[in-house]
This record gives structure tokens, sequence and C-alpha cells, in this order.
């Protein structure tokens, strides 16, 4: 339960190509779907990009309990994965696959339906999938370890899908782009799902506890520990602004640097870092500590949202390089959560005698999943409140107003979510001594 080997840190980083790709592409181009194809008002498709992730909040927990009771020969999470996967990987398809019926009421009753099912698909996937770590090694280095490599293999994915998702859609066009780029993603959801489930076989499961208790009285045990709680905040807010600077990448591309295919560059420079910097901040977590790095991680995250303020005003290179610094930002701020949920649910584990990783994992990623869909729908709003004009050929004249609003979207307010998260992580105080006394 100490140092794994490589096949299974290589094996578990894989699912983060599932991971990864959900997480992105639907932040990133859901909402100009709906808006900018399927013609739906800016308010109307917030709410649909929004409403299936709130479904989370009360799936996730459950989710988490289940695989909690789950046993199984081949690990009590190993077998979610594929299920959920492999679910999420055909509703993903069917997500941008929708008919033209003519019929914007059909077109949102799809998209609503579809992104419902690939939000339970995800929850079954991707709650078990995070829970693993607390159970596969009881070394407070290693999971870090871990989450560094899992991060380097997300960013590849982030990359692929995030980079290759826009230009597969305006190489093809209208909706049959999309079609194409769905298909594209759901290939790359089930690769992510077959690597997890098959590199994991040999992984540790730890020791087996009780489950006791209703998962009502899980969660009330949840909510008490304080340590979570605050480290939840600080995702919750985090994963807010990261949503809303994704969600307005396309439009920034379009209608701000006026140039369709700077949303692939732009989304480049926001993942890209990760692969050089993600090494660095795994040494500055194990010198001074995963909270001093957390802490770090997100300064530089805020410090990139407000470079990017004077997007209006300054040449392109600026604006890729605002986003660049948000990119070093965001690979520690994956990093170091992911490495301390582990030490928060073994500790609950080593002192309680119950196993409950499932349900601070599920509502975990509930809490990240809201946010990350908040992101978007919050920044629908922002354009609303900016005037911004809803179209169906993506070439709308947009106002004044709404080009403010577009910077500010993805600016102002990620900045003033991230200083609000400082005040949550300052909170947490679980040590390295606490984890190691827990083994």
């Amino acid at each position: 339960m100490g140092v794994v080997g490589v096949r299974v840190r290589v094996g578990y980083a894989l699912g983060s190509v599932a991971t990864g790709s959900f997480g992105r592409v639907p932040g990133l181009l859901l909402l100009p779907y709906l808006t900018d194809t399927l013609g739906i008002a800016a308010v109307v498709a917030g709410a649909i990009v929004l409403l299936p992730k709130a479904l989370d909040v009360v799936l996730n927990p459950v989710a988490g309990r289940i695989s909690d009771r789950h046993q199984s020969p081949r690990g009590p999470r190993r077998p979610f994965l594929l299920r959920g996967g492999l679910s999420l990987a055909a509703c993903f398809a069917l997500l941008f696959a929708v008919p033209d019926l003519g019929s914007k009421v059909f077109d949102a009753a799809w998209v609503l339906l579809a992104f419902v099912g690939c939000a339970t698909a995800y929850a079954f996937f991707q709650v078990p999938y995070i829970a693993m770590p607390a159970e596969i090694t009881d070394d407070y280095t290693e999971r870090t370890r871990m989450m560094s490599w899992r991060v380097a293999v997300l960013t590849i994915a982030i990359l692929i899908s995030g980079g290759s998702a826009p230009a597969i859609r305006d190489a093809i066009g209208g909706r049959d782009g999309y079609r194409a780029m769905g298909l594209t993603v759901a290939l790359l959801l089930a690769i992510g799902t077959f690597g997890a489930y098959y590199g994991t076989r040999s992984a540790p499961t730890g020791a087996v506890r009780e489950t006791t208790g209703t998962l009502r009285e899980q969660l009330r045990v949840v909510a008490q520990a304080a340590n979570f709680r605050w480290l939840l905040i600080t995702l919750v807010l985090q994963a807010l602004a990261i949503g809303s600077m994704l969600a307005g990448i396309d439009y920034l591309a379009r209608y701000v640097l006026r140039n369709p295919g700077a949303a692939t560059i732009a989304f480049v420079c926001v993942v890209g870092p990760a692969l050089l910097v993600s090494p660095l901040w795994l040494a500055i977590g194990n010198k001074f500590g995963k909270k001093t790095g957390f802490l770090l991680a997100s300064a530089v995250l805020g410090l990139g949202a407000i470079a990017v303020i004077p997007a209006q005003h300054v040449p392109t290179w600026c604006v890729y390089l605002a986003t660049a610094i948000v990119g070093v930002g965001f690979t520690g701020v994956q990093v170091f959560p992911l490495a301390m949920l582990p030490d928060v649910a073994a500790v609950d584990a080593a002192r309680s005698g119950v196993r409950r990783a499932g349900v601070f994992t599920g509502i975990w990623t509930a809490g990240e999943t809201l946010g990350l869909a908040l992101g978007p729908g919050l920044y629908a709003l922002v354009l609303a409140a900016g005037g911004y004009v809803s179209s169906t050929n993506r070439d709308a004249i947009q106002p004044g107003s709404a080009l403010t609003a577009i910077v500010i979207g993805m600016s102002v307010v990620p900045a003033l979510l991230i200083a609000v998260s400082f005040f949550a992580l300052k909170r947490y105080r679980l040590t390295a001594e606490e984890v190691l006394e827990a083994r």
C-alpha cells in the first residue's frame, strides 16, 4: 500500500482521457452549439447546460455510496468504470447529433435529455475513479505522484479533445461538424474507459472496511469533516471560475480576436503548460506541502484571469500569454486538490474504521461538476446582461456591450471567484504528519 508500480500509475492515469474529454469539451462547445448553431436564446441555453449537471448534486453521493458497498474480486470500484464509461461514450455521441427538424423546442429537448444521460453515466464512472487512490496507496507522497501522472495524461487528453473538437467542427461546418466532433470525442471516452479498467487490474484495493449506516448518516458525518468542507468550497468556487473561462474561449476568439481559429490556440495555451509545469508543481508540493502549493497555484490562476481583462485593447499574442499564465495555475489546481482528497478520506477511514471514500468522492465530484456546469451558466447570464445576440449562422453582429461582457465573463468574474476561494483554502488544516499517523 506504499509506492505503486508504473503500470498502475499509467493505467489509473489513462482514466483521465475520459474525464478530461468530457470535463472540458461540453464546457467549451455546448453553449456555442446551443446559441450559435441551434439558435437557442442564451438564458435558455445556460439552463440546459446547468440542469443536467445539477442532477449530479444528488446523484454523485448515491453513486459513491453504491460503490462503497459494492464487493467484487475485481475491486469495489473497477466494474463501475466500464459500465459508466461506455454508457457515457454512447450518450455523448447523441448529444451533438440533434436531427434537423426545424424545431427549436425539439432541439432543446434532445440536448437536455442527452446531457442528462451523459451526467448520469459520468457520475458512475467519475466517482469510483476518483475514490480509487485512497485505497490504492496509503503513502502521502505517492498520492501526489499519482496525481501528477494523472494530470499529465489529463493535459494530453484535453489538448487532443479540446484542441481537435473546434477544429473538426470548423473543418466540416454546421450540424454535421458537431456530429463528427461528437463521434470523435465519444471514441476518446471509450479509450479512456478501457485504459483505466484494464490498467488497474493489479492495483491494491486496500483493507476491506465496514460501510455501516444509511446514506443520510454518512452524508452527515462527511459534512461535519471540517477539512473536507473547506477543501470542497475551494473546489466549487474554482470550478465555477474555470467553467466560466472555458465557456468564454470560443466567444473571445470569434468576436474579440476576430479569428475563429484562435479558439484552438487559446485552449492549447490554457492546458498546454501542464506538460512542462506538472513536475514543478510536484516538486513544490513535496518541498512546501500540498496546501502551500495549492495556494500558490490559485494565485497564479487568478493573476492569469486578471491578465485577460485588457483583451479588447492589446495584441493577440498578449491574450495568448495571459491564457498561458492561466494554464500554469490551472495545472496546479488540478494536481493538489486531487492529492488532498484521498488524504482526507484515508484519515477518516483510519480513525472511524468505516469506508466512506465513495461518499467523500461523490460529494466532491458533485461539487466540481456543479461548479463546472454553473460556470457556463454564469457566463451565459453575463452574455445576456451584455445584450448578446444569438443566431443560427454564427455571424450575428454583436453590440459593444456584448463584446465587453464576453471579456468580463472570462476575466473579472473568475478572478473574483478565485479570490474568495483563498479564504476557504486557508481554513484547511490537515497536515502531512496527521496523514502519516493515520496509516
